[in-house]
């Protein structure tokens, strides 16, 4: 059974998000909260000032320019910086509308979503979105608060998705060209199309990057139900498939445990991370592992 999802008005909107927020909030108090805090809090440094040099201080923050002028070595003084920004990319591609069991792709992005979103609010930190496809289709400027928040939800939930061939490469592309601080960066995605490995390597060196790959079963194993019509929700293109066949099944599942090989080894040589996450998962357990690293 394929779920879809039906038109919300604006009432049905509020009471999903609310839904959401009120699933979500014991797992953020309870364990994500803290972890993100500790794991994340004080990892950037910015600059503070310039002072004299002193016996122990790290020679390679010797503040060259000013110490040719006045003669005698300066540093310089740097801090740790208490807000962050974190950065939400979601690929918005037609094959994240879509689901088998208890809900889609797209509604569990969003609830995963809130849950580092309101870890990052009751830390005082910046939340921003970007929406992609084939190309950069909305982007939600980082701002802090709970109903900032609310409202990246509601765009998740509600956005058009679209028929087109997702193309990670361009978020991170538009990511790099306009977000110039590091920033903790999780991009969400079922990777049908695998990154570009170089555009991957400059992204994981400029930002923290987590990807996280969202699937559903049938995305992985096809089940015997003879002769079928199967259609790329990206492309369209359609293909005739013997279901039955045992050989197909296995080679299926093959081709998919493959690709995504490629695609953690593509990551960990970046280094950054990517979790598997299918939508029945507890999402906040692998969260919380990952953070804990």
């Amino acid at each position: 059974m394929n779920l879809k999802l039906r038109t919300l008005n604006i009432q049905d909107i509020v009471k999903k998000v609310k839904q959401i927020e009120i699933r979500t909030r014991k797992k953020t108090e309870a364990s994500l909260m803290g972890q993100y805090h500790s794991a994340f809090k004080g990892q950037g440094m910015t600059f503070s000032e310039v002072r004299q040099y002193q016996t122990g201080d790290d020679t390679r923050r010797i503040d060259w320019n000013k110490t040719a002028r006045f003669r005698e070595p300066f540093v310089k003084v740097m801090e740790e910086e208490r807000e962050l920004t974190m950065m939400l990319l979601v690929d918005i591609s037609a094959s994240m509308d879509y689901g088998t069991k208890t809900q889609l792709k797209r509604e569990y992005v969003a609830e995963i979503c809130a849950s580092l979103g309101f870890s990052a609010a009751g830390n005082n930190d910046k939340v921003g979105l970007i929406l992609y496809a084939d190309k950069v289709l909305k982007v939600v400027p980082p701002q802090k608060g709970r109903k900032h928040i609310l409202s990246i939800i509601s765009q998740i939930l509600t956005v058009d998705y679209v028929p087109a061939k997702s193309n990670v490469d361009a978020a991170f592309n538009y990511m790099m060209s306009v977000f110039k601080r590091k920033s903790l960066v999780f991009v969400f995605s079922d990777f049908e199309d695998e990154p570009d490995q170089k555009i991957l390597n400059v992204t994981a060196r400029k930002h923290q990057l987590l990807g996280l790959r969202v699937y559903d079963d049938k995305d992985v194993e096809i089940p015997d139900i003879g002769y079928a019509l199967f259609r790329d929700a990206e492309t369209g293109q359609q293909v005739w498939a013997n279901t039955s066949s045992q050989r197909w099944r296995y080679e299926f599942a093959e081709q998919q445990k493959q690709k995504m090989r490629r695609i953690k080894e593509e990551f960990e040589t970046s280094s950054a991370h990517l979790l598997d996450i299918k939508t029945s998962d507890d999402y906040s357990k692998l969260l919380y592992q990952y953070f804990r690293k």
